[in-house]
C-alpha cells in the first residue's frame, strides 16, 4: 500500500508541479490577496492529491486542478468581505473633517510579484467589485480562455449562465478600464525614464522632479490608510512631505502586478512597495503599500 502510496503522490506532483505558479496567479484574481491565494493553492492541491486515483485522467489535469482552485476561492471568497483599494472605498480625501481611518489587513488588496499585464492593480481591484461567480466566469473565459461548456462544468452550472454572467462582468469592468493606447508596458523606455525620475527624486529628494512626472490627472493611495488623494495638485502636497532630505530614502526597482515598481527602505529601513501606474504623458497613479515585510517578498527569487 505504501509503494502504491508513493506512486499516486508522485504522479500527482508531476503532473500539478509546473502548474502551481499560474494556478497562483489565478487564485489572487480572485481573492486580491497573495496571503490567501497561496493558502487556497495548498488547499487545491490537498484537494487534488486525496482525489487523484478517482481522477483517472477524465479531463486534463490543468482542467481539473483549476476547477478545484476556482471552488476553493468561491468559497473563501463567501466567507469574508471584499478587498478593495481605498479609491474603491470612497471619495478622494479634500483635508476636510475627520481623516478616514485606515484599512484592516484583510479588506486590503495586497500587490503582487509577477510581471504579467493581467494582474495590473486596476485589474485586480476591478475584479473584487465583481460577484464573486462573474469574477470566476470572467477569469476562466477571458483570461484564461476555456471554453463555456468546461467552465460551466467547472461551476457546476448551464452554458447559457456562464454566457449570462461573462456579459454583465465585461459590462461592469469596461466602465473603469483605460484605454489600450494609453498604457505604457513596463518595459518601454519610457516607463523605464520615468521609474528612474521616481527613484532619483526620492533618493535625492528632489520634490520638483517627482511632481513634473505626474499627470495632471494623477491619485496617490497610501495603504493601509482609506485615505487617497486625485489630482497632481493634492498629490503634490503630500508628495512634499514625505520626500525627506536627500539619503532618506532608498529604493529598488522591481515589477508589481506587471507594472514599475520600487521597495522602499526609509533610513535604512524597509518600508514598502510602491507600483507606479504609467501611462501616455506620466504618471497616473501612485499606489504604496506601507508594509515592511513586503520589500523581502519583492526580493528577486529564481522561482519567479
Amino acid at each position: 500500500m505504501a509503494a502504491l502510496d508513493n506512486e499516486l503522490v508522485n504522479g500527482f506532483e508531476e503532473a500539478a508541479a509546473e502548474l502551481r505558479g499560474e494556478l497562483l496567479a489565478h487564485c489572487y484574481r480572485m481573492l486580491g490577496s497573495w496571503d490567501e491565494a497561496e493558502d487556497a493553492v495548498q488547499e487545491t492541491y490537498l484537494r487534488g492529491l486525496r482525489g487523484w486515483e478517482r481522477f483517472e485522467r477524465r479531463a486534463s489535469a490543468r482542467t481539473w486542478l483549476y476547477r478545484i482552485a476556482t471552488n476553493v476561492c468561491l468559497n473563501g471568497a463567501r466567507d469574508r468581505a471584499r478587498r478593495a483599494l481605498p479609491s474603491g472605498i470612497g471619495a478622494p480625501t479634500d483635508g476636510a473633517g475627520e481623516p478616514p481611518g485606515v484599512l484592516a489587513p484583510e479588506h486590503s488588496i495586497q500587490p503582487f510579484a509577477a510581471d504579467r499585464d493581467d494582474l495590473r492593480l486596476a485589474f485586480i481591484a476591478g475584479m473584487q467589485t465583481l460577484p464573486a461567480n462573474q469574477r470566476a466566469v470572467l477569469l476562466l473565459r477571458d483570461v484564461l480562455g476555456f471554453p463555456a461548456p468546461e467552465v460551466a462544468a467547472m461551476l457546476d452550472t448551464s452554458v447559457a449562465a456562464v454566457k449570462s454572467r461573462l456579459q454583465r462582468a465585461r459590462a461592469r469592468l469596461a466602465e473603469a478600464a483605460p484605454a489600450p493606447e494609453d498604457v505604457v508596458e513596463p518595459a518601454s523606455p519610457e516607463a523605464r525614464r520615468l521609474l528612474d525620475a521616481y527613484v532619483r527624486a526620492f533618493e535625492s529628494a528632489e520634490v520638483e522632479l517627482l511632481i513634473a512626472i505626474l499627470r495632471a490627472d494623477a491619485s496617490l493611495e497610501l495603504v493601509p490608510d482609506r485615505a487617497w488623494f486625485a489630482g497632481r495638485e493634492a498629490c503634490s502636497q503630500v508628495l512634499r512631505s514625505a520626500v525627506g532630505d536627500p539619503g532618506d530614502w532608498r529604493m529598488e526597482r522591481t515589477i508589481a502586478n506587471g507594472q514599475p515598481a520600487v521597495a522602499a527602505h526609509l533610513h535604512r529601513q524597509p518600508y514598502g512597495i510602491a507600483v507606479l501606474d504609467v501611462r501616455r504623458g506620466g504618471i497616473a497613479g501612485i499606489t504604496v503599500f506601507s508594509d515592511p515585510a513586503l520589500v523581502e517578498r519583492f526580493r528577486p527569487h529564481p522561482s519567479r
